[in-house]
């Protein structure tokens, strides 16, 4: 039995599955195995992934049911203690799964793991910023929800978990079609400290196109309702899902959804915010799609890595 399982949902990423699968190839620590989901891939996806020869791949199609279906799927295809996950355009540096491995040892009672990441964009690759301080020079032990008020602290293609987790919180939410991955660290912060790696273990690619899509994704976006009562009782949890809300009310209103804008405004304790969030949130949506437009193009030159934080 291998020591990792390695989950890549797959959907029609012909010109990445060949980098992201030899990123895995390349790993300095060799014990694990990778479970390929192909989720009705209509382009070459099928093709790149059938010329690898490496016995440690497993290889599953599906019909098109979204990335937290594939990625439940892999979960029941995994022989490992300890899950992780890659999405098919992502990379990891060769040291992923030793530095994992490294940390599991050194931290044996933990159950999440999570490291650094960059941004690759157009122009530049560039570190994420975290809200962590940094009171190791390696990894330490952090709540999940002060350690994500800039930067997720977990990255869907750059942590790791024990088995047992899902068995104890469930899968990906398929009900959520946008930010379901979310969902998930909010149910797992409530339960777990994650042990957070400092090292730049993973890559992102950014991607500009997205942000329109999003705002088209705007209805199929968690609420949050579920984590209202949670939330009564853990100031950190309220920030977080504050700035969430700010976040997806600001994508409302440069979508024109003004339903959609209040039902996550409503919500908000506007003490959680700072000015410049809370000048944004009174902003008409013109003159939003103007400022986010320009934000864009930083993004895409490297000079920031999120758009709506």
């Amino acid at each position: 039995m291998a020591f990792f399982s390695i989950i890549i949902p797959l959907y029609n990423k012909e010109n990445f599955i060949k980098n992201t699968i030899q990123s895995v190839l390349e790993q300095t620590f060799g014990d694990f195995e990778i479970i390929v989901i192909n989720d009705g891939s209509t382009d070459k996806s099928e093709e790149k992934i059938l010329q690898f020869e490496d016995l440690r791949i497993s290889y599953f199609s599906t019909e098109n049911n979204g990335v937290s279906a594939a990625r439940n799927y892999g979960i029941t295809k995994a022989s490992a203690s300890y899950i992780t996950f890659l999405d098919a355009d992502d990379y990891w540096r060769p040291i992923f799964l030793e530095a994992m491995l490294q940390n599991i040892k050194r931290f044996p009672e933990q159950k999440v793991f999570a490291g650094a990441i960059e941004f690759e964009t157009s122009k530049k690759t560039i570190p994420a910023q975290y809200s962590i301080i940094k009171s190791d020079p390696e990894s330490q032990i952090v709540n999940y929800f002060k350690a994500s008020l800039k930067e997720s602290a977990i990255w869907t293609s750059c942590a790791v978990f024990h088995t047992t987790i899902f068995s104890e919180i469930g899968n990906f939410d398929t009900k959520i079609k946008s930010g379901q991955d979310t969902d998930l660290w909010i149910r797992i912060g409530l339960k777990y400290p994650v042990v957070f790696i400092w090292k730049i273990l993973a890559r992102y690619v950014y991607d500009s196109k997205s942000l329109s899509k999003n705002t088209k994704l705007i209805h199929e976006k968690m609420d949050f309702s579920k984590f209202n009562e949670a939330e009564k009782s853990n100031a950190e949890l309220k920030k977080f899902l504050d700035l969430n809300r700010f976040s997806l009310a600001v994508k409302s209103k440069i979508a024109e959804e003004n339903e959609q804008f209040k039902m996550y405004y409503k919500d908000i304790d506007l003490n959680n915010l700072s000015l410049k969030k809370k000048i944004l949130l009174r902003l008409p949506s013109a003159l939003l799609k103007i400022l986010i437009s320009f934000k864009t193009r930083l993004a895409d030159l490297g000079l920031v890595s999120a758009v709506f934080k």
